[in-house]
């Protein structure tokens, strides 16, 4: 915000649509009503609409919600969140809007920031939105919503997909890694991970939907890969080879890397890259610490290292991002 320009908050509007889920519905609430500025002014404003007139709407639970805004809300948001519903009809049935559900994402201004949470993305996919761009659901109905879209790149093994102005997520809990993904990018890592500290989740989830497919249970007495994580996380600033990791488990490197997999969802080199991101994020944000000692700290080596690693995940430089997020309280 420049010197003279009056604050505004990023202003959320999430759509409820009947038969909703009470959870998702609730989650852009509580990850955006956390955070504040350094004035203690709310970052974000968050309401919720329907594309009826102020009234109830029907969930999925024992009980409706009264919404008491109408889709006139859509054209004041900054960013637009649709949660999952269970009562999407021909969305679901057909890939085809409703007449009134058009006519509410119509109201949408052009450039405005747009989300799904679960099934929320086949009113995206509906209004043509995803059309040649990639996006994720539930992994369970992934299949069946590729072939309703095959236009759309259908990503199942991610919890959420950011393609700049369209983002989407998979199903139920993903929807906070979502929100949380978006208070990053909004405000940086300090920001965010205040407000999952007090939302009591992990501010980043490692892996994607594929550890959470159905499986056979493995077997308990098997070696996992837990001790191994927490001792790389001690030592992101060291060179950490995948034959250490596997020998603090007592396993094989080819065993120790498909249990990772199986665990973790990605394979021990992308997490400990992951993790060497966030932790020089961090650096950038909370400390005066030079790019090359950050690199350093990081596990990166060099800032050359740590300019192509930021660049590939974040899209800016290490200079760029220090400039643009710094830390800020969140109540």
């Amino acid at each position: 915000m420049t010197i003279g320009q009056e604050f505004r908050p990023h202003r959320v509007v999430v759509l409820a649509l009947d038969g909703l889920l009470p959870f998702e519905l609730g989650i852009p609430h509580r990850i955006f009503g956390r955070p504040r500025d350094a004035a203690g002014r709310l970052l974000y404003e968050v309401v919720t609409c329907s594309v009826r007139p102020p009234g109830p709407v029907d969930t999925d639970a024992d009980f409706a919600v009264h919404v008491a805004h109408g889709p006139e809300a859509l054209e004041t948001a900054d960013t637009v969140i649709v949660p999952a519903s269970y009562e999407l009809g021909p969305l679901y049935d057909e890939g085809r809007l409703t007449g009134e559900l058009a006519a509410a994402l119509a109201r949408i201004r052009p450039g405005t920031r747009l989300a799904s949470i679960c099934t929320g993305v086949y009113v995206l996919a509906a209004a043509g939105l995803l059309d040649g761009r990639p996006a994720t659901t539930h992994w369970a109905d992934a299949e069946r919503f590729q072939r309703m879209f095959p236009k759309i790149d259908v990503d199942a093994d991610v919890l959420f997909i950011d393609d700049g102005d369209v983002l989407t997520s998979a199903g139920v809990a993903a929807g906070i890694d979502l929100c949380l993904h978006m208070v990053r990018r909004d405000h940086g890592t300090a920001v965010a991970n205040e407000v999952a500290r007090r939302t009591v989740v992990p501010p980043h989830r490692d892996g994607g939907q594929a550890q959470y497919i159905e499986r056979p249970v493995p077997d308990p007495q098997l070696a996992t890969t837990t001790a191994a994580r927490a001792w790389a996380l001690g030592r992101l600033h060291e060179p950490i080879q995948l034959r250490d990791m596997a020998a603090r488990e007592s396993m094989s490197v080819r065993s120790f890397t498909r249990r990772f997999r199986e665990e973790v969802g990605v394979s021990p080199g992308q997490w400990l890259t992951r993790q060497r991101v966030e932790r020089a994020r961090h650096l950038l944000e909370s400390s005066e610490l030079s790019v090359d000692r950050v690199a350093r700290d990081a596990g990166f080596g060099t800032a050359q290292s740590m300019r192509q690693h930021l660049q590939q995940a974040l899209g800016v430089t290490p200079t760029a991002y220090r400039r643009t997020f710094r830390t800020g309280p969140v109540r």
